[in-house]
């Protein structure tokens, strides 16, 4: 009897166990929310900190080597002396590989039934080349073809690719991109940071940015023919392959300063943002060209200028880069203001034009250099008026000075009976301000041409060779040892005089 009671009462525990569950996954599943993702989820985040990481590392890495600034001190680990730590290559590989996951997922989820895009497809694959180039273009040959797959395909060591390899593939990536581009499947203006969902202007810059590529490894003997019928074809049929045609097409994520689009140039301190002193070399020409982008108080109040750079006396006078420590003393001259927003003096801690990803002056001074190389017909003087022009309307669009008589004032005009050399310099002085913020560009394109030619300061380490590359990641050593030995061995030495491909002759 007792046994019986005792198996009655487990069955009906058992049946009441069951008749909770029933139900409960839909009980705690709340109907108002999604659980799956959906393309554009991955896009505007992602692209925030894409822009804000490139933004960190130009300020703090590109300026200081490409002599827009000087981070003044005789301690160590200086860049602007080309004396810098292993650690420095961390941040830029971290922050770029985390973000090509979210690119990639982008790909992936707007292949899917509901979701399928071809625009938000094809944003993907120039989002993704895009990142991959700037990682290339830092480290040399980096993971690539089996990056980001240890989520799906548990490759935790992946691969170090060449980077000829690399930017074949990209190449490809970007013609498919311009395909996929090409359908306009619809995006919502509201998910999109950059061209409020014009899709026609994304393939103007999957294009540009293709060119952009092209002529980084035209020089190379093995793709050159290649590049250059690429480079002509782009340029000679502009239905097919659409670039930018006016400032309106650049790409800039702008900062509104609401919400999520903050510049990340606001986290840095007010002292630590002004107490970097600008370089000579960049403020001497800006100053004795008579610049509008420092000298028209266009912005905040009376003397202050679009760039938000402070004069000393009235002057702007810069701090020579390079200078060797502890043989003189040099104090911060000019500098950039930081924001307060008492003063209503403009600074590019809130400027919204900081977060550049392609600009149009970029694209009419690499025109200007094809043309001059003779690889397209046209005007290399036509060319190198617009970009000049360009660069400066890009932030003063209501400046009405014919930039002819501007550059022709200060004797720093096109000159068509120069030589190659001389007109190469005159498109790369240009050229050096357009890709002014505009991520690690400006010493990409030095490595590229050597120009525009820098003063080396006594002060310099590395034997006052310019740095061809950063480091590995530490930790990379440890952490994928043998792909990172199989690299060195292909590469060549993980020290930062070591060429990449396109930097060899």
């Amino acid at each position: 009897m007792k046994r019986n009671i005792i198996y009655g009462l487990l069955l009906l525990v058992a049946a009441l166990l069951s008749s909770c569950d029933k139900g409960f996954e839909e009980l705690n599943t709340d109907p108002t929310k999604t659980t799956e993702a959906y393309p554009y989820q991955f896009m505007a985040n992602a692209l925030i900190n894409s822009v804000s990481y490139n933004m960190a590392r130009n300020r703090t890495f590109n300026n200081e080597l490409m002599q827009v600034t000087v981070s003044l001190g005789d301690g160590d680990g200086k860049v602007f002396r080309y004396d810098f730590r292993r650690s420095w290559a961390d941040y830029l590989w971290n922050s770029h590989y985390t973000e090509l996951t979210n690119y990639k997922d982008l790909y992936l989820k707007a292949l899917e039934g509901i979701n399928f895009n071809r625009s938000y497809q094809g944003i993907s694959l120039l989002l993704q080349t895009w990142t991959y180039s700037i990682l290339t273009d830092t480290y040399g040959d980096i993971p690539y073809s089996q990056s980001n797959l240890g989520r799906d395909s548990l490759i935790l060591e992946p691969r170090f690719d060449a980077q000829k390899d690399i930017y074949l593939d990209m190449y490809q990536k970007l013609d498919s991109a311009n395909t996929l581009l090409s359908s306009n499947d619809i995006i919502e203006a509201i998910h999109d940071p950059v061209y409020g969902g014009d899709v026609s202007k994304w393939r103007k810059l999957c294009n540009s940015l293709y060119l952009r590529l092209l002529l980084r490894a035209s020089h190379k003997a093995d793709v050159q023919d290649m590049v250059i019928s690429k480079i002509q074809e782009i340029l000679t049929n502009s239905s097919k392959y659409p670039v930018f045609t006016n400032n309106d097409d650049s790409a800039i994520l702008r900062w509104t300063g609401e919400g999520a689009y903050r510049s990340p140039y606001m986290n840095t301190r007010a002292q630590d943002f002004r107490g970097v002193g600008i370089c000579s070399f960049f403020i001497d020409f800006l100053r004795d060209t008579n610049d509008p982008r420092i000298n028209i108080p266009e912005y905040g109040t009376s003397g202050i200028n679009r760039w938000g750079i402070a004069p000393v006396s009235g002057n702007f006078v810069g701090v020579p880069s390079g200078y060797a420590a502890g043989t003189e003393e040099y104090t911060r001259m000019s500098y950039f203001y930081s924001y307060d927003q008492n003063s209503g003096v403009n600074s590019l801690q809130t400027e919204p034009l900081t977060g550049i990803i392609m600009n149009f002056a970029e694209l009419q001074l690499i025109k200007a250099e094809v043309v001059l190389r003779g690889w397209v017909a046209g005007s290399a003087e036509e060319y190198f008026y617009s970009g000049a022009e360009s660069s400066i309307k890009l932030w003063l669009p209501n400046w009405d000075v014919s930039i002819r008589a501007h550059l022709a004032a200060s004797d720093v005009q096109w000159d068509e009976s120069a030589g190659f050399e001389e007109k190469m310099a005159r498109i790369h002085q240009q050229k050096y301000y357009a890709l002014f913020l505009v991520d690690l560009q400006q010493w990409f394109e030095y490595r590229r041409t050597g120009y525009p030619v820098l003063p080396k300061g006594e002060g310099l380490a590395n034997n006052g060779e310019m740095p061809a590359r950063l480091f590995y990641p530490v930790y990379v050593h440890s952490s994928n040892p043998t792909n990172y030995k199989l690299a060195i061995a292909q590469q060549g030495p993980d020290e930062i005089n070591t060429k990449v491909w396109w930097q060899k002759p």
